[in-house]
């Protein structure tokens, strides 16, 4: 097969652009241009990539620790250092309290919602009315118990201020809500102060039973929570008088229109009251609570119980002194001592007296005395 230049010419024209020897020359220009600053950037994931259309891998500068770097710029120990800080210049917090008071969105200079303190809690319109002046109640934190026990807006009643300004301490002191707190401390301030003036004395100490407690009604397991368990109750079972006499509410010893009157007073600012009578978990004391029912339901279940007798009615009555005295009984007679044994004739005529006797009484002529017989020994 032969070969030649016009032969090549003939069958690959480049007439319409260019010769093949020009396009040979352009080729090799290009790649003398390129492939130099393209060696220096990166480095080529093939080594026939030299289009550059591999992914191109980033080579880090290496400096010899011995030869420092060009740049004079990047020499730290040709940076100078800043000026000493002058001793009237302000510290470097109140700049940075400047700087915040500054910044667009905080023109009063608040500091974020983030670093703000959490907002206190708004007090209740009983909370702000239970002042210092009625009771001493302090707050205490809401309770979070099992069971929906506890509640929110909580006191710890410990005493009552009278309008004198004396103080009925509660003993123990009663943990109560605030509403619960404030119709104890109305009940005895307006009812059993002046119950207390008419029996010629004042109010010194509220025996507290139980206030709250987290349970079932009446102590009785899987029963309805108590209004105790959600600090809504009291149980009280005396009112003591500064003059060492006591109140007690369920004593039926105490006077019955006192107790009435305690009755009354109780049914008409409590939503329940339970006492005597009602059932026999309330026989030895008085339960109070604010519970709310439909229709404003109340119950007031308590039996004032007349007092009980001075003399028990089954004792017979005491003998009068007048009276003669009673006769004694006679003491029985002691039994004859037996006598010795008679012959069988004695005891064969023995046998047979009485019988003449009786022929006697038929004729009506008294009977001879005998002697009772003995019996005989066998």
């Amino acid at each position: 097969m032969s070969f030649s230049l016009p032969d090549f010419r003939r069958k690959w024209s480049c007439r319409g652009y260019m010769s093949a020897g020009a396009a040979m020359v352009t080729v090799a220009l290009g790649l003398s241009l390129v492939l130099p600053g393209r060696a220096e950037a990166r480095k080529f994931a093939a080594p026939l990539d030299i289009f550059g259309l591999g992914t191109p891998r980033p080579r880090a500068a290496v400096h010899s620790a011995k030869t420092p770097p060009k740049n004079p710029a990047n020499n730290p120990a040709k940076i100078p250092l800043p000026k000493p800080r002058p001793e009237g210049a302000p510290k470097a917090s109140d700049e940075a309290a400047l700087e915040t008071e500054g910044k667009p969105g905080k023109p009063d200079g608040t500091k974020p919602a983030e670093a703000a303190p959490p907002p206190e809690k708004q007090l209740s319109a009983c909370r702000l009315a239970l002042t210092e002046e009625i009771a001493v109640a302090p707050s205490i934190p809401d309770i979070r118990g099992p069971g929906a026990c506890g509640g929110e807006d909580l006191v710890r009643l410990e005493a009552i201020v009278l309008p004198d300004k004396r103080k009925v301490a509660v003993k123990p002191a009663a943990i109560l809500r605030c509403t619960m707190a404030s119709a104890i401390a109305e009940w005895i301030r307006k009812d059993m102060v002046p119950l207390a003036a008419s029996l010629g004395s004042t109010i010194s100490d509220l025996d507290n039973f139980d206030s709250f407690e987290c349970r079932g009604r009446n102590r009785v397991v899987g029963a309805m929570l108590s209004e105790h368990g959600k600090a809504n109750a009291l149980d009280v079972r005396a009112i003591k008088l500064a003059n060492g006499q006591s109140i007690g509410l369920t004593d039926r010893s105490m006077p019955r229109d006192v107790r009435e009157r305690v009755l009354h007073s109780v049914c008409g600012r409590f939503s329940t009251v339970l006492g005597p009578g009602s059932d026999w978990y309330h026989e030895d004391h008085i339960h109070l609570d604010l519970a709310q029912r439909r229709n404003d339901y109340r119950i007031c279940q308590w039996n004032v119980w007349d007092p009980l007798p001075q003399v028990a009615p089954l004792l017979p009555a005491e003998r009068p002194e007048e009276a003669p005295p009673r006769e004694v009984a006679a003491k029985p007679e002691a039994r004859p001592e037996a006598k010795p044994e008679a012959k069988d004739g004695a005891d064969d005529e023995a046998e047979k007296s009485p019988a003449p006797a009786d022929k006697s009484a038929g004729d009506g002529n008294k009977a001879p005395p005998h002697k009772p017989a003995t019996k005989k020994r066998r």
